[in-house]
């Protein structure tokens, strides 16, 4: 019989599809099989309104069968079937979808139908994998059966055929191995097992195939045991999706399975957020807070995103629009037969749907951390400690853009309270005279506890945030204010008008030790002047406007050759009896006084965890005013 060409710019578009399409050969049996269960769908439908039918949902099937000797895979089942009209229409016509036109036809009240096709090309790709396709179909309520028959973009032939039960076989030979293609993968069992898992795992219909199993034999002995290797017809895939249950009737342990199994983790998830929607929208999300944060999480190598289903068939493993950087340790699946997918439902269009499902779970997201935090402070310290640098990474990313959604989940340990507290919490602890969200940096809490610039506020009873990640002071640059309450270093701490006025007084009586330390320490610093916050401890360094001390170590750590310093202030204590040493040594012994001078400036820089420029040099020089 005489080939019929494709109705269509037939080669070149095969041609397209087969080689530009799609990325990846396997997704060809996601598309075969989807088309079979559309079949099942649509036979189904019709037995709801006719009873000749005499199949019920749970008798609907899809079959898989391999022919390792012949490199014969096929795909089988006992849906609508196909006429020869139906041949001419979907398969000899490119870019026609039998599915499409099905959904279009369907009642507003039977919309829901699980038909998956819509663009009539899936069934092409098979030829990514065989280089010749045989579908031998029966069509319900015919019958004659029909077998289409191709080998590529040369055309298909359509003859009578006999088959006894209603649907539709799709045998396709597979291609032969190549030095870059191992298509022989696509006839073993454990592979076409893990295709199913991967792509088709929630097709309403049963996917089945004959497997070996090994097992123990009867007449074994307990001591010494044989086994034998025998076939069984198993389901491959679970059918019912975890997320399209109530949530009610699923327990704690069965959604822990279901993370731990689907990404891989050794620890249960810390929270679980069901998401359901109906509406303009329509879609169900099942997202997780992992227990541990990943070993990569804070890598370039570890990818955000969920995975996306449409219509239980999954689309994309790692789906990142629908996840903000913030929330970016999110775990899940999200499913919506409302999606716009592109011709090869490999990648989505970027449309409405897409940005409202992604808008939504952000602000579900939120709602349930807060919670976390509301309702179980202890959890939340723990999801804290794993993903809270991330939070704040938030806040500063895109300008801030974010910080008016996360400002009330951040956590900063307390001076007061030694513990995480929020900054609503603070501010609802702060006195009434207090105008300032006090905060210090330092690489670890002990350190800030020590540190000369806060013993003031300490002895006042004063609260400070302390600081000790990287994100920190960045975080606090781009909130700005907390309920209108501004945040200030306590560097940069507001000071009382008498002691004020006592540094004022110190520094023009003397005022000739101030210009003698500056002219030793020269471009060292930019100004040295008498300290009207310190107390007990003689010096301390500060920072002028811009950039701070933590501020620089981190830019010094990622950008090494950038140079980018903080100016330095050195401050002095004039009631300390350092300064009153330095004092008479400038009048007494000048070269004694620079080396005096020398020695506080690295004191200075020790205490506000900076790097000594010679660390001998400086050794050396205690030592010698040890002599």
């Amino acid at each position: 019989m005489a080939k019929k060409q494709f109705k269509a710019e037939s080669k070149r578009l095969l041609d397209l599809m087969i080689n530009s399409i799609y990325t990846h050969k396997e997704i060809f049996l996601r598309e075969i099989i989807s088309n079979a269960s559309d079949a099942c769908d649509k036979l189904c439908y019709l037995a709801l309104t006719d009873d000749s039918v005499g199949l019920g949902r749970k008798d609907f099937k899809i079959d898989l069968t391999v022919d390792k000797e012949g490199r014969v895979l096929t795909v089988s089942d006992n849906g609508i079937g196909m006429d020869r009209e139906d041949l001419e229409n979907n398969l000899g016509v490119i870019a026609s979808s039998g599915s499409y036109k099905f959904k279009q036809d369907l009642p507003d009240d039977a919309k829901d139908t699980d038909v998956i096709g819509q663009f009539g090309i899936g069934f092409y790709s098979a030829f990514m994998a065989a280089d010749q396709i045989t579908v031998v179909t029966r069509k319900y309520g015919c019958d004659t059966a029909y077998q289409w028959q191709s080998s590529g973009a040369d055309g298909y032939t359509i003859t009578e055929c006999g088959k006894d039960t209603v649907g539709t076989d799709i045998i396709m030979h597979i291609k032969p191995d190549t030095d870059d293609e191992k298509y022989s993968e696509f006839l073993e069992s454990w592979r076409l097992q893990e295709l199913v898992r991967k792509y088709s795992d929630y097709i309403r219909f049963p996917i089945r195939m004959e497997v070996s199993k090994t097992r123990k034999k009867e007449d074994s002995p307990e001591d010494k045991p044989e086994y034998e290797t025998y076939t069984e017809v198993d389901t491959l895939n679970s059918m019912v999706p975890i997320w399209q249950r109530r949530k009610s009737s699923v327990k704690p342990e069965e959604y822990n399975k279901f993370y731990r199994d689907k990404f891989h983790d050794y620890a249960d998830p810390q929270r679980v957020i069901a998401v359901s929607a109906e509406g303009a929208v329509t879609y169900k999300a099942l997202l997780f807070v992992p227990g541990a944060a990943p070993f990569d999480y804070y890598t370039k190598e570890f990818e955000k995103g969920l995975q996306l289903y449409s219509n239980g068939v999954l689309i994309m493993d790692k789906c990142a629009d629908l996840l903000p950087e913030h929330f970016r340790f999110i775990r899940g699946v999200a499913d919506s037969p409302d999606l716009s997918l592109n011709i090869s439902r490999e990648l989505l269009q970027h449309d409405r749907q897409l940005k409202v499902i992604a808008g939504n779970l952000e602000k579900k997201i939120k709602s349930e951390l807060a919670k976390m935090l509301k309702d179980s402070r202890e959890d939340y310290e723990k999801f804290w400690k794993n993903f809270g640098r991330q939070l704040k990474y938030g806040v500063v990313n895109e300008y801030g853009r974010h910080k008016d959604l996360l400002q009330d989940l951040l956590l900063f340990h307390s001076s007061t309270e030694k513990k995480p507290v929020t900054l609503e919490e603070y501010v609802s602890r702060m006195k009434e005279d207090q105008k300032y969200i006090y905060y210090a940096a330092g690489e670890t809490l002990e350190k800030i506890d020590r540190l000369p610039q806060t013993e003031s506020l300490r002895d006042s009873g004063t609260e400070i945030l302390y600081f000790t990640e990287e994100a920190d002071e960045f975080c606090a640059q781009t909130l700005h204010a907390y309920k209108d309450k501004e945040f200030r270093s306590v560097l940069d701490q507001e000071i009382d008008e008498g002691a004020e006025k006592k540094a004022e007084e110190a520094a023009a009586s003397h005022k000739s030790v101030f210009d003698f330390v500056k002219e030793s320490l020269g471009d060292a610093v930019k100004e040295v002047k008498a300290s009207a916050r310190l107390k007990s401890h003689p010096v301390c360094l500060t920072a002028g406007e811009g950039l701070s001390f933590e501020m620089e170590k981190y830019f010094q750590a990622v950008q090494p050759d950038a140079a980018l310093k903080a100016d330095r202030i050195l401050e002095l204590n004039v009631d300390h009896p350092a300064f009153q040493a330095l004092e008479n040594a400038v009048e007494a012994d000048p070269e004694k006084a620079k080396k005096y001078a020398s020695l506080l400036y690295s004191q200075a820089l020790l205490i506000a965890g900076l790097p000594l420029e010679d660390p001998s040099g400086y050794t050396d020089l205690v030592c010698e005013l040890m002599k």
